[in-house]
């Protein structure tokens, strides 16, 4: 998170002077007494907002603020953080500066508040007075963290707004202002109990003290605001920030489904566009939303957008869960006028739909695109400048030495990747319960393993070894080589009939191929060829399901949707494809 350095005291008088000539002072310090119940008699500083850890950039004078460039790995990080995971940092205290500035005096700070982190102090259930919050704070271990640690614990307790007011009230009079990240811990409380005057309070006065803000308290704010009657103040929020760095995903779905529950669905959508020219995946939740938000709607462009999410589905290999489908379901029987019926149901081997009789597109490729994928495989990925930091030229010279002089191969197992399936046996046992299975008749089977397979271990008994290698190739590569590049050509050399069995997704080596039709085909061949385990308990053995003959990815032919789905969300992708699915059509 990119924090901004200290103001100079002489910056300081210059923002304080301009502030007065936008903002009168009484009307400063009345905001301010409203929020904290500060007496208007007290002497406080009117500008007890500015931060000492200097998290945000206070009001230049000369009109201009100096913001640092976000590294692309800090955007996607924040990518993928949810609401709960922005929460749970500002109650960790992880909003602070990291500036060079008063670096060692900050890191001891963060040091002793990291030791704080999970302490149970237990948050007051009534406001309190000033001396009693400075009794607690003298008998507390660490008082230089005393804040910090109680509005974490109320956080965490999700204590009254009044309690953390009088927190804030009394450190207002001890120290004549309010660090920043107290005052983001604040917002938090705030927005986790949905207090939207309160968040609007905090907002009026956070933008007269700063120019800009950090990522986190504008994610609260924009979480909180969206939430709120005053959800387009969201909005201009997320313009705000769209000025200064590339917003986070947490920040557009907040947007997007402040518009969707205030059915202003164009507006919604041109949020959700927005967010994919930025190269940020939304998550299968707002996608969802947006077909809750649509259910009942008779709009032509409406429905060709989400037509356009389910074909975005297709495009990415994404598998809705199963209350999305049923939000897809009940949108698409919803239509007005539409006559579209939805059925669960299970697809036949052949390809079949037992509802609708459809056939389902072929998963094999045909001749032309599969010599295309696997020369750009060969060339992208394989010969690529991936292969040879995993293994020697030597090697894989060697490599296809062996495999030209053994093909053609019905399966190619990595064997090292198989080994693993059940951590309680040896692995050379779950690797002799696989090549048992698969290395059937006249199966061919080559086994990719490691040399130290070969060392008679523990794990790797010789006798078993001997056994499996009379059943099937093996070929075995040093220890330290990667063996992805080695199942791909062996695979793609066999020819299109040749399956592979890992439990990997393979999705380093697909971002290798430089277009997108490769990367299209790639995952296509992948899901008509890969060989996944059937889950198996106790100590029954290993079972494989066979690859699909039909291609598992979302489909249409204008009067009919076939929709896979799986039971539960997952959030990473899977090497495994689902078995069950949705049948849509219109009678």
């Amino acid at each position: 998170m990119a924090l901004l350095s200290q103001v100079s005291q002489q910056g300081f008088q210059a923002l304080l002077w301009k502030c007065r000539l936008f903002w009168p002072v009484s009307r400063f310090q009345q905001l301010f007494a409203v929020s904290f119940s500060i007496p208007n008699g007290e002497k406080i500083n009117y500008f007890s907002f500015m931060t000492s850890s200097s998290t945000a950039l206070p009001v230049s004078p000369k009109g201009t603020d100096v913001v640092p460039t976000k590294k692309r790995s800090e955007i996607d990080y924040e990518e993928e953080k949810g609401w709960d995971d922005e929460t749970k940092e500002v109650s960790e205290g992880k909003l602070h500066s990291s500036s060079s500035v008063g670096a060692p005096k900050k890191q001891l700070m963060s040091q002793v508040l990291s030791r704080h982190k999970f302490s149970r102090i237990q948050p007051p259930e009534k406001p309190l007075k000033s001396e009693e919050w400075n009794r607690l704070r003298e008998n507390f271990q660490s008082p230089e963290v005393f804040e910090e640690v109680m509005l974490n614990s109320m956080i965490k307790s999700n204590s009254p707004i009044d309690v953390a007011k009088s927190l804030l009230t009394q450190v207002a009079q001890s120290n004549g202002d309010i660090a920043y990240n107290l005052l983001v811990k604040y917002l938090a409380l705030c927005v986790q109990q949905g207090q939207t005057a309160e968040i609007q309070e905090m907002y009026d006065i956070m933008k007269i003290r700063f120019k800009t803000l950090e990522s986190g308290a504008y994610s609260l704010l924009i979480k909180g605001l969206s939430n709120s009657d005053q959800w387009k103040m969201a909005l201009s929020l997320l313009e705000e920030v769209k000025k200064i760095m590339i917003p986070s995903r947490t920040n557009y779905e907040s947007c997007i489904k402040a518009a969707g529950r205030h059915q202003e669905m164009s507006l919604a959508f041109e949020l959700y566009h927005d967010m994919l020219s930025k190269d940020l995946m939304p998550t299968l939740d707002i996608l969802k939303a947006l077909f809750d938000f649509s259910r009942g709607m008779k709009d032509a462009e409406l429905q060709k957008e989400l037509f356009g999410i389910l074909l975005h589905l297709r495009e990415n290999q994404i598998y809705p869960h199963k209350t999305f489908m049923r939000s897809i379901k009940l949108w698409f029987e919803s239509i007005p006028g539409g006559n579209w019926r939805g059925h669960l149901t299970n697809i036949k081997d052949s390809g079949q739909c037992p509802v609708c009789s459809h056939q389902l597109e072929d998963s094999d490729l045909t001749e032309e695109e599969y010599n295309n994928l696997r020369e750009r495989i060969i060339k992208d990925v394989i010969h690529g400048t991936d292969t040879f930091r995993k293994t020697s030229p030597q090697e894989f010279e060697a490599f296809q030495t062996f495999v030209e002089n053994r093909l053609p191969f019905d399966i190619v197992i990595d064997g090292l990747n198989v080994s693993h399936i059940k951590l309680k046996k040896m692995q050379c046992e779950n690797l002799f319960d696989a090549v048992n299975y698969l290395a059937k008749g006249k199966t061919r089977v080559l086994v990719l393993g490691r040399k130290h397979m070969l060392s008679n271990s523990s794990n790797w008994r010789r006798e078993i070894m001997k056994e499996m290698q009379s059943k099937a190739d093996f070929f075995f590569a040093e220890n330290i080589s990667e063996d992805d590049a080695f199942l791909l050509y062996a695979t793609l050399q066999s020819g299109k009939h040749c399956k592979f069995v890992t439990r990997d997704f393979l999705r380093d080596h697909k971002a290798c191929l430089t277009d997108s039709l490769t990367r299209h085909l790639f995952r296509k061949w992948q899901r008509g060829h890969q060989i996944v385990f059937s889950p198996s308990e106790g100590g029954k053995p290993i079972k494989f399901l066979p690859a699909f003959r039909y291609d598992c990815v979302v489909q249409t032919t204008g009067d009919t949707w076939h929709i896979p789905y799986k039971d539960i969300f997952e959030e990473k992708y899977s090497y495994q494809v689902p078995r069950k699915w949705l049948c849509i059509q219109r009678k």
